[in-house]
């Protein structure tokens, strides 16, 4: 009896949740036996994609948290269908409890995936790697490195979301003592040191690039590894993780701290070195800042929407030829019909083709600059009080607004990302299947009687904004929905330049090394430099000059440039900055109306539930009660 309870313990703590898809032809590593899963090359190769399995369902970006959390898209919470899971979107609702825990990967539940478990097969493979005697040398050395950084990712997937977690090294044996089993949590620090060793150790037997893309695309490679040890290190020295006050008291049982109790500003530095190591790698093997080549389907592009595409396709744009790409998953992106808008009659017959419905709250479109390049609220030339004032398009708008079409103020006179990122109402869609600049489609949403405008409770945007970058340009919406797929990136080359850019102002504060690397991507979005662009422009022209001011610009950068990827809600909650973002409503116009007076009015939509206790995931109640070892998340 006391062996069956020390199995059950086990199982459920390193082996709960719900099942895999599956990655490639992979061989579960619940069926057969172990020599058999590794008899061989071939079989062994199917257990290293079962390693891969978790990670690729990282794709769903309704399961990211820096997706779901950001507040850059609202998900209606009262559709009478629900074709997607919702636990994620709603946390920002304050669903979360320790009973039943939204978005749970620690056991695989509500939208998680059970990590301890993929951790358990990383670990089998490597204890079971040297059995297939086929192997050759140089491919064991891969698969190894492979692995190791798996189980690195999948501990530091689960740090982010819980802080301290168990760090396993090794599978516990089925003869282990009851205690032995009850493992506890690791400080953060091991937690991230840990990790960093298993991707030092990895990254000298991966392979520079995928040179097989028909077969190995999505693989790892040293480019991942060392992109994402930045990111890791970047993380460990971020204000949640370095020498957090809120935390200080968590402790073990036995009284191990958990949270550090001072600031370490080496971090940053380790942070910095790590970053400049990936890019001096990335930019050694040809990575580039994407820019849009049209193919000859398209005719004469403005310089206008010839940036607009460079902006959106960096992310669309297919994975084997986007040179900016580090990396990204297998499965595509599946949620383009939530980010699309009705745009032809035929499109509105058929509006269970695209629900719609990922809604962009006023607040994330005012995230993005004027045209000068700074903030709404910075710019001394911006009229910031009326910009929510009627305003009729012109011929210097036709790129952008429809002319004749009249929307507000703030939609005009805006940086590029802003429309590229962004669809509203009168704004241009280019592509959908036209492709002269002078015929593009616009976007129509005042009233039910629009196109793009209400039809049901399941089909509707509730804000009157789309996330037009989640959304390829060659996809069409008309008779049906015909998607051009594409890998949503986990890593891309502006997003590590703006990581290097933020860990080097906080070693050093203002240099140009850190302007010059924000100002790569504001050259490639058409905008002049931060300095320039603040002296000339900015009502607060010293900003970029001090550590604090370039600080509040680096991070504003990372959430327009990565915005609607799934990186924002991770870096607000790194940055210890979600709670201020969440603490004020989130606001779209009436969609319901027609007429452009009553349409373009502000109301609120969802107001945010977000407490200091909402950084970290709680531990479910009934895991503290198999393992009293384990103690529970601060504040929960």
């Amino acid at each position: 009896m006391k062996q069956y309870y020390k199995l059950l313990l086990l199982v459920g703590f390193l082996v709960s949740g719900a099942s895999c898809k599956k990655y490639l032809d992979v061989t579960p590593d619940n069926t057969g036996t172990l020599e058999y899963a590794f008899r061989n090359r071939n079989e062994a190769e199917n257990y290293l994609f079962t390693c891969y399995a978790t990670l690729q369902q990282f794709y769903d970006p309704t399961s990211n948290i820096g997706f779901t959390t950001s507040s850059e898209i609202i998900y209606p919470n009262n559709l009478t269908n629900h074709p997607l899971n919702e636990n994620g979107f709603n946390l920002i609702r304050g669903t979360q409890n320790s009973s039943s825990p939204g978005v749970n990967w620690w056991d695989g539940e509500n939208g998680g995936q059970a990590l301890f478990r993929s951790i358990r097969r990383c670990n089998i493979m490597l204890e079971n790697i040297d059995k297939p005697v086929d192997l050759s040398p140089s491919e064991k050395a891969r698969w190894i490195a492979e692995v190791k950084f798996l189980k690195a990712y999948y501990h530091y997937y689960l740090c982010r979301l819980y802080g301290p977690v168990p760090l396993v090294k090794t599978n516990i044996d089925i003869t282990a003592s009851t205690e032995e089993v009850r493992v506890k949590r690791s400080p953060v620090d091991s937690v991230f040191n840990y990790c960093v060793q298993l991707l030092d150790e990895a990254i000298p037997d991966l392979p520079p690039v995928i040179t097989n893309q028909a077969k190995e695309l999505g693989r790892i490679t040293q480019l991942t590894a060392l992109s994402i040890k930045a990111e890791m290190l970047a993380t460990q020295a971020s204000p949640l993780f370095n020498g957090n006050p809120d935390y200080a008291s968590m402790k073990n049982k036995d009284g191990q701290a958990l949270f550090s109790s001072t600031v370490d500003p080496q971090k940053w530095k380790r942070a910095a070195d790590a970053c400049k190591a990936a890019i001096d790698a990335c930019e050694a093997n040809g990575l580039k800042l994407y820019t849009f080549v049209a193919p000859p389907t398209v005719g004469s592009l403005s310089d206008q929407l010839r940036n607009e595409l460079t902006i959106q396709n960096a992310v669309t744009e297919k994975w084997d030829v986007n040179p900016e790409l580090i990396w990204a998953l297998n499965p595509t992106f599946p949620c383009q019909g939530y980010a699309t808008p009705r745009l032809t009659p035929k499109s509105a017959v058929n509006i269970f083709s695209n629900p719609s419905t990922f809604a962009v709250p006023i607040s994330t479109q005012e995230l993005f600059y004027t045209a000068n390049g700074v903030p709404l609220t910075e710019d001394k030339n911006y009229d910031y009080t009326n910009r929510f004032a009627l305003k009729t398009a012109g011929d210097a708008d036709k790129y952008y607004i429809a002319q004749g079409y009249t929307t507000v103020n703030e939609h005009y006179g805006r940086e590029t990302r802003f429309y590229a990122n962004i669809a509203f109402d009168g704004s241009i869609w280019y592509g959908n299947g036209i492709y002269n600049q002078d015929q593009a489609y616009h976007v129509e949403a005042r009233g039910s009687g629009s196109l793009a405008g209400p039809k049901d409770l399941n089909t509707l945007n509730i804000t009157g904004y789309w996330p037009k970058k989640l959304a390829n340009y060659l996809s069409v919406y008309d008779d049906g929905f015909q998607s051009i797929e594409y890998h949503l990136p986990l890593m891309r080359l502006a997003g590590l330049y703006l990581l290097y850019a933020e860990t080097l102002n906080e070693v050093n504060g203002p240099t140009s090394d850190v302007y010059n690397y924000i100002d790569k991507v504001r050259a490639r979005a058409g905008l002049k430099g931060v300095l320039e662009s603040w002296s000339t422009y900015s009502k607060t022209p010293g900003k970029p000059t001090t550590k604090e001011g370039l600080r509040d610009i680096i991070h504003r950068e990372r959430r327009i440039e990565l915005c609607f990827e799934a990186q924002s809600g991770w870096d607000l909650r790194r940055w210890k900055e979600i709670q201020s973002v969440l603490s004020v409503p989130l606001q779209g116009w009436n969609i319901y109306e027609s007429e452009a007076g009553n349409y373009y009015r502000p109301h609120t939509v969802l107001t945010p539930v977000f407490g200091l206790k909402n950084y970290f995931w709680p531990i479910k109640d009934n895991d503290l009660i198999v393992n009293n070892n384990l103690v529970q998340t601060t504040y929960w």
